[in-house]
């Protein structure tokens, strides 16, 4: 059998984690169950896989991770992270909250379910979410493995933003010292309040910068499609522009020309709506969570 460590793409490079912290992923076969185990393997702390399906068993085999039954790994583990699509983390953690232990702690990938309410607690089970920022635009990459990881986890180093709201410095530190582990390279954790964390992830991330990243590509394939020029003229002078935009608006690296504001603000008028601050709104935010989830409404 093929080792674990000759598979993954972080052989050869150090990701620290106290051995003294056992830490279960369930989904571990998963897309986000693999990035986290690829790294927690090449860890000396104590890993216990967690995979419901055959066909995920079989997966992390060929990587020569052995499974471990959920009751068991949540029984032990330190830190239980739960690897599942949002939509299953409501009823996984109904399972999994009942058999952790005393202390332990449920964590997160997104925060989307914590806010909503939609996961089991128990005294004594502290829970935190943490999600990825992702390498920055900005990153000073300075090798092609580095250019490569655009998700981050491999080779770019990324910040990740997190959720715990108890008071236990303790608990937080071996919380930072997984995510770091997890999320690895990392160059810092930021703590902020589950709301507020759910705020930047759907409504900053997603409701608008993923919706208007994937508009720059609808505007690029009108110009192509429709409009009819050269796809490498768009792209070359669109790409570029991107970039010269981020960096102007985002870091006043330079000052937009008076003719290219005016082309903004007409831009503004044609294609924003005038009350797009509403999506900030707690009921608005109450909206996107419940369509995310697939629940009727979040209930308060």
């Amino acid at each position: 059998m093929t080792s674990s460590k000759e598979l993954n793409p972080l052989f050869g490079k150090t990701v620290e984690l106290d051995p003294s912290i056992t830490v279960a992923v369930v989904g571990a076969s998963g897309k986000m169950g693999t990035r986290v185990s690829n790294n927690l393997n090449l860890t000396d702390a104590p890993i216990l896989y967690v995979e419901s399906s055959e066909a995920g068993r079989e997966r992390l085999a060929a990587l020569g991770r052995e499974t471990t039954d959920l009751e068991t790994a949540a029984a032990q583990a330190d830190v239980v992270i739960l690897a599942v699509p949002d939509v299953a983390l409501g009823s996984v953690s109904a399972t999994v909250v009942p058999l952790m232990k005393e202390g332990g702690v449920l964590l997160t990938l997104d925060p989307a379910a914590s806010y909503a309410g939609l996961l089991t607690q128990r005294e004594g089970v502290h829970q935190a979410c943490a999600h990825p920022a992702h390498p920055s635009v900005f990153l000073e990459r300075t090798t092609p493995e580095e250019w490569a990881d655009t998700f981050g986890g491999i080779a770019a180093p990324q910040e990740v933003v997190a959720a715990y709201e108890g008071e236990d410095e303790q608990v937080r530190e071996r919380i930072a010292k997984v995510i770091r582990a997890i999320y690895a390279p990392v160059i810092d954790v930021h703590w902020v309040t589950v709301k507020q964390l759910a705020q930047l992830e759907p409504t900053l991330v997603e409701t608008t910068g993923c919706m208007i990243g994937q508009f720059l590509k609808d505007s690029m394939d009108h110009a192509v499609n429709v409009v009819g020029i050269p796809e490498p003229a768009v792209r070359a002078l669109f790409h570029g522009h991107i970039f010269i935009a981020l960096t102007n608006a985002l870091r006043g690296s330079n000052p937009f020309s008076d003719a290219c504001l005016r082309a903004m603000d007409y831009g503004r008028e044609s294609i924003i709506a005038p009350d797009w601050t509403k999506v900030w709104d707690d009921e608005e935010l109450d909206k996107v969570l419940a369509q995310m989830l697939d629940i009727p409404a979040i209930e308060r």
